[in-house]
This record gives C-alpha cells, sequence and structure tokens, in this order.
C-alpha cells in the first residue's frame, strides 16, 4: 500500500484519482507564510488571528530528496541517542513515522514520553494541542518540540479560553452557582483531549475534567453524578454520539454558538438542558456522510464499516461501530477471518492499517484523498531540521505551558485518571497493569504499536499526573 504522499504526487501526475486540492502535492513550507491550516480536510476553516506560525525552513531542508532528509534524521538520531525520544501520531504522514520511537494516539504518546526521562528533548510529531499536552506531562527538564509550528488543530481553535469564559458566565446567570439538594452543581465543564492547554486548564478550575473518545461516557457518567448538566467543547459530535448513546434525548442538547445571544439558544431551553454542546467540529470526521456507508455496503455486500466518534450522528448511526482510533485498530487486529472493512478515520490511518494487515480488504469510507491539513504540515524536512538543531546546541520551536495553566490542566487530567474506564472490546483482563505504547525500534522497522493496558486503579487518583510513568488505558483520541 503506497503513502498518502505518494497517492497524492500519482493523482498530481497521472489524474488517477482525485484529491481535495492540487496544493497537497506542495511542500507545507509553501503555506508556513500564508493565513490558514494549509492543504487538506481543514483548508476551509477559519483560522484564528494570531494562531502560531513557523518561520522559513532553510533552503537546503526544501530542496532536499527524501532518501537524503532520511539519511540526514538517522544520522542525527543516532548522534543524539537516548538524549531525544520522536513521537509519532497515528494520522502522521508515513514519511515521519518511519523515524517515531512511539506510534499512538496524543495521549498515549503524551504518557509514553514519561517511559523515557532520560530524553532531555521530545519531538512530538503531531500537532500543537498534542505538544501541549505532552509539555504539561513532562519533566521540569524536559523541552517538546513541535516540528512545524503552524501545526494547529481547527477544532481546538474554535473553542478559545475567552469565549469559553463569557460562556460560563451566561450559564451562571442563568443557573445560578448553588448545588442542588443531592449536592450537585449546576454545570460541568467537560473538553476533550483535543483543546489547548487553557481550556484544560479552564476545566482543572472549575470542577471540570478532560475526556478522550474512548472514555468519554466514563467521564460524563461522573460528570452528570457531580452535576446537573454538563458544558461539552469543543466537538459537538464527540458530545451529542456519547450523549445520545447514554439515553439523553436530542432536545436535552442545545448548541451553544460562541458568536450568537446565549449561544442560540432561550434560556428555557437551557434550562431543561443536560448537556451543552460547544460549535465545534473535526473537519477531518465531517467529510464521512451516509451515502459513502451506503456506496461500501453497495459495492462490498458484508463490509464492516467503523467510524471515529468525531463523525456527524446520522454516520455513527448508519455505521456497524463507532470507536476511536485505538479501538478501530484493535478491532481490525482482532478479525480472524479476512474481512473488508470501510473505515471513517484519517486517511494515513486507514492506510496504515491497510499495509499492516493485508489479509484483508481495508479502505477509507471516502473515496477522496485528503488528510488532516495540520498533521500534514509535518514532514521530514521539518524533522529533519528540528534535530540537527539539537545536534548543534539549539532548540528550535519549543512549546512551553506556563506552570498555572499547566497545574491546573493536571487536575482536570487527574480527575479523567481516577475514573475507571469501561473494558472495550479485545482489552487484557482488568488485572493487567497499565503500561505506554511499546516502543517502536530504533530503526523504526518495529510493527506499529499496539494499544495500551488494562483499566488505571484507584492509585491513578492519588498520583499527579506529572509524575506517572503509566499510560492510561482506553484513553484515545
Amino acid at each position: 500500500m503506497p503513502s498518502v504522499d505518494t497517492l497524492i504526487q500519482t493523482i498530481r501526475t497521472t489524474g488517477a484519482g482525485a484529491s481535495c486540492t492540487p496544493d497537497l502535492a506542495k511542500g507545507p513550507w509553501e503555506f508556513d507564510r500564508v493565513t490558514g491550516y494549509g492543504p487538506g480536510s481543514s483548508m476551509g476553516d477559519v483560522i484564528p488571528v494570531g494562531a502560531p506560525r513557523q518561520g522559513a525552513l532553510p533552503e537546503q531542508y526544501r530542496l532536499a530528496a527524501n532518501d537524503e532528509l532520511h539519511a540526514r534524521i538517522r544520522a542525527a538520531k543516532e548522534t543524539l541517542g537516548s538524549r531525544v525520544v520522536i513521537l509519532g501520531h497515528f494520522y502522521q504522514r508515513d514519511e515521519v513515522v518511519q523515524h517515531a520511537d512511539f506510534l499512538g494516539d496524543s495521549f498515549q504518546l503524551a504518557n509514553a514520553a514519561q517511559t523515557v526521562p532520560e530524553a532531555e528533548t521530545i519531538v512530538f510529531c503531531g500537532v500543537h494541542f498534542m505538544a501541549e499536552t505532552a509539555d504539561i506531562l513532562a519533566k521540569p527538564t524536559q523541552n517538546v518540540i513541535l516540528p512545524n509550528l503552524a501545526a494547529g488543530c481547527s477544532m481546538a481553535d474554535m473553542a478559545d479560553l475567552d469565549s469559553v469564559e463569557e460562556c460560563w458566565a451566561q450559564l451562571e446567570e442563568i443557573y445560578g452557582a448553588e448545588p442542588d439538594a443531592d449536592g450537585r452543581v449546576p454545570v460541568i465543564p467537560v473538553t476533550y483531549m483535543n483543546s489547548s492547554a487553557a481550556l484544560k486548564g479552564f476545566c482543572g478550575r472549575h470542577g471540570g475534567i478532560v475526556c478522550t473518545s474512548s472514555n468519554a461516557e466514563t467521564v460524563l457518567e461522573d460528570a452528570f453524578a457531580r452535576g446537573q448538566r454538563v458544558l461539552f467543547f469543543p466537538d459537538q459530535h464527540l458530545g451529542r454520539n456519547t450523549a445520545k448513546k447514554m439515553g439523553v434525548a436530542l432536545e436535552q442538547m442545545p448548541m451553544w454558538n460562541p458568536r450568537k445571544p446565549l449561544g442560540g439558544s432561550t434560556s428555557e431551553q437551557l434550562q431543561d438542558a443536560r448537556v451543552i454542546l460547544w460549535h465545534g467540529f473535526c473537519s477531518v470526521h465531517k467529510r464521512f456522510n451516509v451515502g459513502q456507508i451506503e456506496a461500501a455496503r453497495a459495492e462490498f455486500p458484508g463490509v464492516r464499516v467503523i467510524v471515529h466518534p468525531e463523525c456527524p450522528m446520522e454516520v455513527v448511526d448508519a455505521a456497524d461501530e463507532a470507536g476511536s482510533t485505538d479501538y478501530i485498530r484493535k478491532a481490525v487486529a482482532a478479525a480472524t477471518e479476512p474481512t473488508t472493512f470501510a473505515i471513517g478515520t484519517e486517511i494515513n490511518m486507514v492506510n496504515r492499517l491497510a499495509a499492516e494487515f493485508p489479509q484483508h480488504t481495508i479502505f477509507c469510507l471516502d473515496p477522496v484523498v485528503c488528510p488532516c491539513s495540520t498533521m500534514y504540515r509535518i514532514h521530514p524536512g521539518y524533522l529533519a531540521w528540528v534535530l540537527e538543531e539539537l545536534v548543534a546546541g539549539r532548540s528550535p520551536n519549543v512549546i512551553e505551558v506556563d506552570e498555572v495553566t499547566a497545574a491546573d490542566a493536571r487536575l482536570a487530567l487527574e480527575r479523567m485518571l481516577a475514573l475507571r474506564p469501561k473494558p472495550m472490546p479485545g482489552d487484557p483482563a482488568p488485572a493487567s497493569t497499565a503500561h505506554a505504547p511499546a516502543p517502536r525500534s530504533r530503526e523504526g522497522v518495529a510493527d506499529a504499536v499496539v494499544a495500551s493496558g488494562g483499566p488505571v486503579g484507584s492509585a491513578a487518583a492519588s498520583d499527579s499526573v506529572a509524575g506517572s510513568t503509566a499510560a492510561a488505558p482506553n484513553v484515545e483520541v
């Protein structure tokens, strides 16, 4: 199975297939000075003023052939040795993933970095909020580097601290701040892991909690036990799909649009609400639709359709299953007979699964090649640049979360880790010990990382997140 970048270049030269924009075939450095998220799924989203921008990548890295870049990356890694650890997200391009020491989702990777305390630098080949989370969990002596500062996240940007604080003030005017007879406060804020450190800190200060796509139901159960309602941000679809599964009626899930008075709802609607959904979404998963599922079923009778819960509700309802990136990987790995899978998530991960499990027929529901815009901003040229800068004694693109925000964010993360997640298909027995994703070989030839271990016990509640060396299981995004 060719890499997504190879597919894009083939489409450019032969016209065989379709991509969402021909600009995908260009080097990402061509967009470093352009306002926007870059070509790919989020290219139509409006980027906030003041979003991080990447400076010009030196010419030697822009002009170098891929083989040269890979050789330079390997040489720099060998020189740096255990002083650096490279983290690669599931959605990252293959040309970068091959150099990763760990492969996983954002929270798995942030925790995995803690298993190599000798590493002075964590190079996170993902997007900005992921690097922030890694910095929150890292030792004070460790730096976290994002190879391309323009690798943000349009969904995370859809909920900013000022807008959420204004929303909170309006909700307090409606609900007050006093708990009910059962001791439940009027509203509990819940932020998806795919959010800024500032919003994780907001939740920490206001009794809130962080969730991931695999433990969202467990987190909402906890929030409902402590609060009368939930303010869920930034992804409306994960919130809606999870709450609906738990039996919350759609009319009890009003949308909060920060550009409208009271978010676009009436006081009465908000009084009746159980989950207030933020007007945010993932542009990767918004691309999937019911028509694609119908087409897959027509062409491949018996196809098994699995989608990510960031997909719209009607897509999740039409699929056979919905689950996190790790759930999807587990489901494919656990299939004992040759199976046809139609998968609704980012195409780099889907193609990697197809290559890893050739006994199955695996394809992306969306036939148009359109990777995550911002994840695609990480290119071997940027990775070679930051590694060679480290060899030279310089640390570019360091991501730092101020200690006040980091401390508040850790509170929200600790509340999540203190919960006992529901077992997922393929999880080990409850007695298993939680662990970080298995490391890849230093040469990058090991198999893709398997899922993390069994449920977190009560020890997670008492240990500081920053001091933990175990990755929490079932907390994937």
